[in-house]
Order: C-alpha cells, then sequence, then structure tokens
C-alpha cells in the first residue's frame, strides 16, 4: 500500500509539473514580453524627439566602417505618413504589394497578398517591410562606399531618379539613375519574379579622367523583433550560409543584443533575418569576397541589423561595369525556397526531382543552400521528406488535415513489419500469462525469486517484456518530424480541416472548461483541453487496454496514467498533430487486433474494460 501511495503521489507530482509549465512559466512569458513591448514604445516615445530624416543611419564612410553604425532618432510617424512623404515607385505583383523609396533606393513599404493576419479572409494582409521613421520599422538597403576618385556615391540620403517604367511588376522592370560629382553614372535595374527574390543589378558608368574605386555594401535592419514566445523547435532570428560552401549560422536575437557577431570573410552565400513564417535575406554579388556582420544598436533607436561590405571594386575611366545583387523579402514558402536554392549535397540531388511543381521562375537563381532559410531542424533528413509527402497528398485531396491523415497510413505501411515482430510479441506475452501466474503462486512473496524467473521464462519464450512499449516509442521520431512540419512550414498556417478546426497550426480553439463553447467565457490556458485532444486522449487509453497488464505494478500504474498524463500534455499542441495521433492510435489498435488474433491471442480491450469496472469484493477478517 505504501508503494502504491508513492506512485500515485509521483504521477499526480508529473501532471502538476506539466500544467505549472504552462500556466506559471509559459502564459506569464507571453504577457511580459508583450507589456515590455508596450513600455519601451512608450518610454521612447516620450524622452526623444522626432528628427526629420534621422532614421536612416548614414553610411560608412571610412574603410572598415560599414552602413548603418551612426545614431538615429526614434521613430514616431504613422506608416501611412511616411510613405506618403517620399518619392515612390509602385511595387504590384501577384505575391507583392507597396513601393521602393527613391530616397535611398531602399525596400521598406512591403505587404504579402496571400497571406492575412488571422484566418478571417477580410483581416489586414500581411506586412513585412515599414519605413525606417515609424515605430516597427523594417527595411532593406543597397549602396556603395565611396573609394578613391568616387565622389558621393548612393547612400541612405541618396535621392534617385525613375528613367525607365512606372510601376514594378513581375513583368515590367523599373530603372533608377544617379549620377555624382566624379561623372559616375549609376543605373540600378531592379526587377522581381512572381515571388519574393529581387535582381537589382547596377550598371556604374565612369566618364571621368580617372579610375574610382567603390565598395558595394546592404543592410537589413529592424527595429523590433517577435514578441511571441520562443519555442525551442523554432530558430527565429539572424541567420545565413556565409560562403558558397559553408554550413548554416544561426543567431538568436537575445546573443545579438548582448555581443554583435563578426562573419569570416568569405564568397557567395547569403544571409538574413528569419521569423517563423517571413523572412528578408541579402545574397550579395556572388563573385567578389564579402565580410558580414549581425548587429544591435542602442544609440538613439534600438534596432537588429544583418549587413556586409564587399571588397572594393575599380571602374576605370571611359569602362562600366555591372554588380547584381539579390533580395529576398516574403513568406517561406518550402516549394519556393527550394527552387530558389543550389544544393550540391546527395540529399538536396535527392529532392530535386520532387520540384515539379514549382513555377518555372524560381528555378534560376541557385543561391547555396537557401532551403535552410526554413528551419527544417537536425532531423532534416526525415522532417523535409514528410513534408515532401503530405504536400503530395495536399496537391490530389486539397486539404493538409486530409494529407495528414494519408501520410499516416503510408508511414503505417513502412513501419508494419517492425510492429508486427512487436506485436507478435505481446501476443505470445499473453499466451504465457497461465505459466506467469504459475510462477507467483510457487515464489510467493519472494521477489527476487520472483523476477529471476520470469526472466528466465521470458528468454526461453524469447519473449520482450517491454513489447508493449515500443508502438509508442516508434511513434516518436515521426510525432517530432510532424510537429516540426506543421509548426515551422507557412503552408500549415491557416489550413482548415474540418468543423471548427480552421487552422491546423494552431490549437483545438474548444475547451472542456466552457461546455466547448456553450457558455460565454474562456477557461485559462492551463486547463485548455478542446474536442480533438479529447479524442486522442480516448483513442490512446484504448489502446492502452489493448495489451496485458504488464506484471510490475510500476508499470501498470504508468501505463494507466499515461493517456491522461498526454491528453494535457498535447491540449495545446497544433490541431494538426493531435488529429494525427489520435488517428495513428486508431489504425494501430486496428492494426493491433489483426495480428493479435492471427496468432491466436485474444484481445484483451474488452476484459480490462470490464475489469476496471468492475467492483472488488471487500476484504472480510
Amino acid at each position: 500500500m505504501q508503494n502504491n501511495r508513492n506512485y500515485f503521489i509521483a504521477i499526480a507530482l508529473s501532471v502538476l509539473i506539466v500544467l505549472g509549465w504552462q500556466y506559471f512559466i509559459m502564459s506569464p512569458r507571453i504577457e511580459a514580453q508583450r507589456i515590455a513591448e508596450e513600455a519601451r514604445l512608450a518610454q521612447e516615445a516620450q524622452t526623444t524627439q522626432v528628427q526629420p530624416n534621422a532614421a536612416a543611419p548614414a553610411a560608412g564612410t571610412v574603410a572598415g566602417n560599414l552602413p548603418g553604425s551612426s545614431a538615429q532618432a526614434a521613430a514616431e510617424t504613422n506608416r501611412e505618413e511616411a510613405i506618403a512623404k517620399s518619392p515612390r515607385v509602385a511595387i504590384d505583383t501577384p505575391a507583392l504589394a507597396g513601393s521602393i523609396n527613391l530616397t535611398g533606393a531602399r525596400f521598406d513599404d512591403l505587404k504579402l497578398k496571400e497571406y492575412r493576419e488571422t484566418v478571417d479572409r477580410t483581416s489586414p494582409i500581411i506586412t513585412l517591410f515599414n519605413p525606417a521613421d515609424t515605430k516597427d520599422g523594417y527595411f532593406t538597403e543597397l549602396g556603395y562606399i565611396a573609394g578613391e576618385n568616387a565622389g558621393a556615391v548612393p547612400g541612405p540620403a541618396t535621392v534617385w531618379t525613375l528613367v525607365e517604367g512606372d510601376k514594378l511588376t513581375h513583368a515590367t522592370p523599373v530603372t533608377l539613375s544617379f549620377t555624382n560629382e566624379a561623372g559616375l553614372t549609376f543605373l540600378r535595374k531592379i526587377s522581381v519574379d512572381e515571388h519574393y527574390m529581387f535582381t537589382v543589378e547596377d550598371t556604374i558608368q565612369n566618364a571621368g579622367t580617372a579610375n574610382a574605386t567603390l565598395a558595394p555594401y546592404g543592410r537589413i535592419t529592424r527595429y523590433n523583433k517577435p514578441t511571441t514566445a520562443s519555442v525551442y523547435v523554432l530558430h527565429e532570428g539572424f541567420l545565413g550560409v556565409i560562403g558558397s560552401q559553408s554550413g548554416l549560422i544561426e543567431e538568436k536575437y537575445s546573443n545579438i543584443e548582448e555581443e554583435a557577431v563578426a562573419n569570416e570573410k568569405a564568397t557567395g552565400g547569403w544571409f538574413g533575418i528569419t521569423d517563423k513564417y517571413w523572412a528578408s535575406a541579402l545574397i550579395p554579388q556572388q563573385t567578389l569576397a564579402y565580410e558580414s556582420r549581425f548587429s544591435h544598436f542602442t544609440d538613439g533607436q534600438p534596432r537588429f541589423q544583418a549587413d556586409y561590405k564587399s571588397d572594393p571594386t575599380t571602374v576605370a575611366a571611359g569602362q562600366s561595369t555591372t554588380l547584381k545583387q539579390l533580395v529576398f523579402a516574403g513568406a517561406k514558402e518550402v516549394p519556393v525556397v527550394d527552387g530558389y536554392a543550389l544544393d550540391k549535397s546527395w540529399f538536396g540531388k535527392l529532392f530535386s526531382n520532387l520540384r515539379s511543381s514549382e513555377p518555372a521562375a524560381v528555378q534560376s537563381y541557385e543561391v547555396p543552400r537557401f532551403d535552410l532559410l526554413i528551419d527544417w531542424g537536425w532531423f532534416y533528413f526525415f522532417t523535409k521528406p514528410m513534408f515532401k509527402l503530405m504536400d503530395f497528398f495536399y496537391r490530389q485531396v486539397g486539404n493538409f488535415g486530409i494529407a495528414i491523415l494519408l501520410t499516416t497510413i503510408v508511414v503505417k505501411a513502412l513501419f508494419f513489419p517492425l510492429a508486427s515482430k512487436q506485436y507478435a510479441s505481446m501476443a505470445n506475452m499473453k499466451r504465457m500469462q497461465p505459466k506467469m501466474e504459475e510462477l507467483k503462486a510457487k515464489h510467493g512473496d519472494d521477489k527476487m525469486a520472483l523476477q529471476q524467473a520470469m526472466m528466465q521464462l521470458y528468454k526461453d519464450e524469447k519473449i520482450n517484456p517491454i513489447a508493449g512499449c515500443w508502438p509508442v516509442l516508434l511513434q516518436i521520431p515521426v510525432f517530432f518530424s510532424l510537429y516540426k512540419v506543421i509548426y515551422v512550414t507557412i503552408e500549415m498556417r491557416h489550413a482548415p480541416f474540418f468543423g471548427w478546426i480552421q487552422d491546423l497550426s494552431a490549437p483545438d480553439p474548444t475547451t472542456f472548461i466552457n461546455l466547448f463553447g456553450l457558455l460565454p467565457f474562456e477557461g485559462p490556458t492551463f486547463l485548455h483541453l478542446g474536442v480533438w485532444p479529447i479524442i486522442m486522449g480516448v483513442t490512446m487509453w484504448l489502446q492502452m487496454r489493448m495489451n496485458p497488464t504488464p506484471p510490475d505494478p510500476t508499470q501498470a500504474m504508468l501505463f494507466n496514467w499515461m493517456p491522461l498524463i498526454f491528453t494535457f500534455m498535447l491540449g495545446t499542441f497544433p490541431a494538426g498533430l493531435v488529429i494525427y495521433w489520435a488517428w495513428n492510435n486508431t489504425l494501430s489498435i486496428a492494426q493491433q487486433s489483426v495480428i493479435m488474433k492471427r496468432h491466436g491471442a485474444k484481445i484483451e480491450l474488452f476484459d480490462n474494460l470490464k475489469a476496471m469496472f468492475r467492483r472488488k469484493p471487500a476484504k472480510t477478517e
């Protein structure tokens, strides 16, 4: 009795820890981040006066000094006013809307047409870039650092002239021009594809009498970081592949706030800033070596910045040269991002043949390892195939929820041989129950002798005593990969299933606290338990009842409480993941029933259910 009491206490404490983590750690963290961000903005509004055009840092003019290092004032202008006060050229493509600021030729006004803030189709579309003199400033800029005989080169304050085109579309580029006092003319041709990649091609003509030297630079500047709580399976912050042969570099916002990172000098590659679903990235001229860094500035307007400076290039007198840089700004759609990438690894080549659904327009950029812009994680080799399979089914049926169900069937079929062996072992264990009872009667209270006798019986009959755990353990890598896919990929964002599930990437919106929406209030987050988590818990409980009761009291107690623990654990997980788990349990019950019947073992489900509700006889003196 004392041991059983300890088991109950241990299990109860485990459940309380899970619930307490959600209530005391995650929920306050989210609220604290929101309050801190509001307080910071309010304090800046009270203590800092807005200075016209001060929000644009001056480009460095000294060798080694990268752009964006100078102080700037805090920004308060609203978005519409900021856009209206500077000359612009409009952007209008199937995926993007916005404008280019002719002051600095800056990308600072960009919205994503195909994505909205909520599942409501009338909600505003997603805003990615904002002008520098707004509180949510986020923009990209390309320019030059002057060298010998270069004169005043394009920088943040340069006003470009529109000389060709009146609107940037995927079919019509625009050309900007700037001429300085040294006889250098910069013709900047900006084009964009049907998705999110801008091509900036600068032709520099030297009409002067001396050779001119100048160095290209680029920067992505952002004032605010995401206010949502960070999740260990997702990276948000700085990232890049610095050099065409290097691996992925990732730096969290918090790390850069403590110390800037200067990357090694390299040729080729890309880098930028990523959120969960959106990203911006710079792809420098791939033939020029460059230095890059990730920084956080606190002078004036606090801001994060990813920037680079290429090696100087010389334009001979009477000659011209052309430099090409790329800017990615948009949604991290898997087919599009994969299409932009050049992946020479064997794994990348394996998936290159699965890109038939991608538009031809995304096939020609060949940016080294650009597919790593999407956070597939360490188990890239398992997570990405999982998405590819789900995406294939989605293109056939048009519903990601159904695609999850079909993917589960395929995974179950792949694991069928191993699962069959485990279920067969469990069936054999069931047939050994009479012999186990004989051993219990023979050895009585001698637990050591009983344990040794059972181990010998397992060995003689070639039985795995923990076979009942294997079906659950086999789900763990699949579960993690599916969780990663559903949580990270934008294709799952706002993807509906049926009924009340309108977003597979969000938790089930119903909760038993308000009788699943019948009562007009919402319960605390840590008690949030919707319909699908409860369905999952029931199917897991039924699956456990399929197995013989473990002879060890600790194992028996764990099996009894595991469904309840998992039900609360998955209550706040994405609905798509919970639907997968419930469906997988259902398939496992059917699969186990067939295998155990084939081996002549009795299915324990109904007997175990009857035993649970059978009243034990009272002890007599």
